[in-house]
């Protein structure tokens, strides 16, 4: 009988996630030295990008292994078959595919499940070295090097999840507990890089002492703006949404409406949410040892899209109000009115777009692997997008604290505004 954690390959899995490591790192390395990068800090914000993008690319791959059914490719962890690859392994592969042609395992998808894994493993590597390197110059002026801690924590449980995701069989309640990690490790990546980041140079200023006391009064009014803290309920509920997408997802359920706006040919179908969201159960399977029915995938399906179009509201509320939240500034110049998020706005509409274009793509044209990509990438961004905009910039958050008022990164509330220049921030929307 196969052993479902097999840990003989361990060591090789994880030599060869380094080595993939190594060359996203060289490359930051050499264009680093191209632009003249000078100090840990920005050093560790272009390694935290690259991290960043490549979990990205993570999150899509895994999307793309769940939709080829690939998941279960290689039956066991974190190797095939104990081996490293499938090359290894390819007469247990095609014992297995001979058994049963149509299964789970086939050499294709043991390829995509196992270049998964070397993707993930790979991750982990760049993060581990972001942990050891925040340590080593945690006195050169960079981020907490528990923020990569943090995040090496996260890429350990996902490694947990990527395990309990084979050894229980693609249970949805654990797949989607592991979308959900990626997310937050989108989250938490886009986080440390908001707070590297340059703060926002206000166009217009041609001197430098201008541009920095505008920067100081839009740091200020965006800190303690409620806009600020509407946009962090927004991507609360905008999780809660990728929740149930990951449910539809993982049970199959996107197909049990084949048609928009209505569903099997009417506005509300029968469905049974008690059986689609019972939540300790096999994939295909109800809370009684029978199997799902069309009734829990419908209830499942439409859960989705209700709670789609609340989400969808909300966001464009949100980009609406974004685009127009306005900053007075007092400098001798017309930046008066100026409204400094429009840029952002107009992004945040064209993600919202992405996703609607994406989701109905997957109902009218039967889930082609191509739109379920982008809707989970959209998800992604949409998240990342939104953290960008509630975390402060490293330089706000020195501003501020230097000026008397309790700021820590990502949360803000400042009491008063005791600028080193003329004029007070009032946020204000029209």
């Amino acid at each position: 009988m196969l052993d479902l954690i097999n840990l003989n390959p361990a060591v090789e899995v994880a030599l060869l996630g380094a080595a993939l490591a190594v060359l996203p790192a060289a490359w930051v390395l050499r264009r680093g030295r191209q632009q003249g990068l000078q100090g840990w800090p920005a050093w560790q914000r272009v390694l935290t990008v690259a991290t960043l993008f490549l979990t990205l690319d993570l999150v899509v791959f895994g999307a793309f292994t769940r939709l080829t059914d690939s998941g279960l490719g290689c039956p066991d962890w974190p190797g095939c078959y104990g081996e490293l690859s499938p090359f290894q392994a390819h007469g247990d592969i095609s014992a297995a595919q001979a058994a049963l042609p149509g299964g789970p395992v086939t050499h294709g998808k043991a390829w995509i499940e196992m270049l998964h894994r070397y993707l993930a493993t790979g991750v982990g590597a760049l993060i581990t070295a972001l942990m050891l390197l925040a340590w080593r110059m945690r006195h050169a002026g960079g981020l907490s090097p528990w923020w990569a801690t943090a995040t090496f924590v996260w890429v350990c449980a996902q490694g947990a999840f990527g395990a309990l995701t084979v050894t229980l069989k693609l249970q949805p309640i654990i797949v989607t507990g592991h979308l959900l990690g990626a997310v937050l490790g989108v989250a938490m990546l886009t986080a440390q890089v908001r707070v590297l980041s340059p703060r926002l140079r206000w166009p217009g200023h041609a001197a430098e002492g201008a541009a920095r006391g505008a920067a100081d009064t839009l740091d200020a009014a965006w800190a303690g703006a409620g806009l600020r803290r509407v946009g962090l309920a927004v991507l609360l509920l905008l999780v809660v949404q990728i929740a149930s997408g990951a449910w539809v997802s993982t049970n199959y359920a996107v197909l049990a409406c084949s048609e928009f706006p209505t569903c099997q040919g009417q506005w509300w179908p029968d469905t049974d949410f008690r059986a689609g969201f019972h939540l300790l159960r096999p994939l295909g399977g109800d809370s009684e040892a029978g199997y799902l029915t069309l009734a829990g995938l419908t209830a499942i399906h439409l859960a989705h899209r209700c709670l789609a179009l609340v989400v969808a509201l909300a966001l464009a509320t949100y980009a609406w109000r974004l685009g127009r939240w306005q900053v007075g500034v007092d400098l001798g110049g017309d930046l008066g009115g100026a409204r400094p998020w429009r840029r952002e706005a107009r992004v945040l509409v064209g993600l919202l777009l992405w996703q609607l274009a994406s989701g109905l793509s997957n109902v009218v044209l039967g889930w082609p692997l191509v739109a379920a990509l982008a809707h989970t990438l959209g998800a992604a961004l949409l998240v990342a997008w939104l953290v960008r905009l509630w975390v402060l910039p490293r330089g706000a958050i020195g501003h501020l604290a230097h000026a008397g008022q309790q700021v820590h990164p990502g949360h803000a509330k400042p009491a008063r505004h005791q600028g080193h220049h003329p004029g007070a921030a009032h946020p204000t929307a029209s």
